[in-house]
């Protein structure tokens, strides 16, 4: 008997190319936007699940955070920034909620970040979030949420300042780049709660801190903190 459906999908395929945001390839029809040869190459950090990694310790005396992770090891040229890019700069939405899902499935099986109970994306100026359409670090959530089901408190934490980009900057420049720049809208909303703040690529970790500052500002509020990447060269 002839397959209708898959005759209808092969023909959609031959119309509109489904190709790896990675490397370029022609996906198989279960993949969704990544192939399996890109994501087995990811290289994962596993930090999730071990206390005092070096995200940990990047905000030791600085930031009381409970638990911090960066799921994959960031490299220029390599896999993981062409994802980030299609994700940012291509408006490759897709992208980013798989890469969050995959995310969510390492701080699911840490057991670490069980106690986590609501999601915040470190937020963008709105004039930058207006220009790109949305926010990355909010589709990164909205693919953790899927896995570890839990909200994303949405503008519970905005960003009032607008800074220049934190390229080529070091840690201390990077730090008075973005002081004062975060602010917290709702702060009932977020006591008794252990939030989990959540970017794309942490390098200094001067932004996350900065954000974390304002979030810890409130009574009550536990602050652990999840990127997708970590930069450790930048």
């Amino acid at each position: 008997m002839i397959n209708t459906r898959k005759l209808f999908n092969d023909f959609i395929h031959l119309l509109y190319p489904h190709n790896c945001a990675g490397c370029g390839s022609d996906l198989l029809e279960n993949d969704q936007s990544i192939c399996i040869r890109c994501y087995t190459n990811l290289p994962e950090t596993n930090y999730a699940a071990l206390p005092g990694n070096p995200i940990e310790k990047i905000f030791y005396g600085r930031l009381n955070v409970e638990y911090a992770t960066a799921g994959y090891y960031f490299s220029k040229s390599s896999v993981l920034q062409r994802l980030i890019h299609q994700l940012k700069y291509n408006g490759n939405i897709e992208v980013g909620h798989q890469l969050g899902q995959w995310l969510g499935l390492q701080l699911q099986r840490s057991n670490r970040f069980n106690a986590v109970d609501a999601l915040i994306p470190l937020p963008l100026y709105p004039s930058k979030e207006k220009k790109r359409g949305y926010n990355q670090a909010t589709v990164l959530c909205e693919g953790i949420a899927e896995i570890m089901n839990i909200p994303i408190l949405n503008n519970i934490v905005l960003r009032k300042r607008y800074t220049d980009t934190q390229t080529k900057k070091g840690r201390t420049e990077r730090l008075l780049n973005v002081d004062g720049s975060f602010e917290v809208s709702d702060a009932v909303a977020l006591q008794q709660r252990h939030v989990l703040l959540v970017d794309d690529v942490i390098t200094t970790g001067a932004t996350l801190e900065a954000c974390g500052i304002a979030i810890k500002e409130t009574e009550n509020v536990r602050l652990s903190i999840a990127t997708l990447a970590w930069s450790s060269d930048d």
